[in-house]
């Protein structure tokens, strides 16, 4: 029986991110400004099809898959991720320090924009924020670190856009921000998951730490309707 994770974005687009997506009963997909994350119900050909006639020519779609597929011609493939997904069933030991966290909202999207840029951590775009629960560290007026959550899947929550302004790492920023995310799903009573890059093994054991175990291999897949 296939578990939620193993299809994360169609579960979570069917359930607690149901307001923020579109499309029908095999095909959804968020506004672009919210996420490039596209779906399937079944990850058939016929579906890759179905969304390439609903997306604009040269908008980005990120597709997540449990296993390497063979995409159809009609979509020019940018990228391809290989990534793990962890889950935190059970929290790992957390010191005790602590930074005053921040809630982001709206009026801090410019400065989470710029810190995305700076660092990179996966698609962060302009009304990414809705996915919620946004907490970020500053120094004086600027932004430096933060951490958020994106799909939710059903009983489990993605931590997602972990980074740090360069000049301020190695500070445990990042470990807190995890650490508090964790704690607020599992407050929530959800349970915490995220993915990484498959070859990044310092962020891998930072999470390891937490408690976050690999629970599968996944991939991403970055790509645009082919031009005509």
């Amino acid at each position: 029986m296939e578990h939620v994770l193993d299809n994360p974005a169609w579960n979570a687009m069917i359930s607690g991110n149901r307001s923020l997506s579109f499309g029908d009963e095999q095909v959804k997909y968020f506004d672009k400004e919210v996420s490039p994350f596209a779906a399937f119900r079944e990850n058939t050909r016929e579906n890759f099809l179905l969304l390439h006639d609903l997306m604009p020519q040269n908008r980005p779609v990120l597709f997540v898959a449990p296993t390497e597929i063979e995409i159809p011609p009609v979509w020019r493939i940018r990228r391809v991720i290989h990534g793990v997904q962890m889950v935190c069933e059970q929290a790992g030991i957390m010191d005790g320090s602590r930074n005053e966290f921040v809630p982001l909202t709206g009026e801090h999207v410019p400065q989470m924009l710029e810190l995305t840029r700076l660092t990179n951590p996966g698609p962060f775009n302009s009304k990414t924020v809705e996915f919620g629960h946004y907490r970020g560290i500053f120094d004086g007026d600027m932004l430096v670190a933060m951490a958020g959550q994106r799909l939710h899947t059903f009983n489990y929550a993605e931590v997602s856009a972990v980074c740090t302004r360069p000049g301020y790492t190695g500070k445990g920023y990042a470990r807190q921000l995890i650490a508090d995310q964790i704690s607020r799903i599992g407050e929530g009573g959800e349970i915490p998951y995220l993915h990484s890059r498959a070859d990044n093994t310092r962020a891998i054991s930072v999470y390891e730490n937490l408690g976050f175990e690999v629970r599968r291999e996944v991939w991403f897949y970055l790509m645009a309707r082919e031009e005509n």
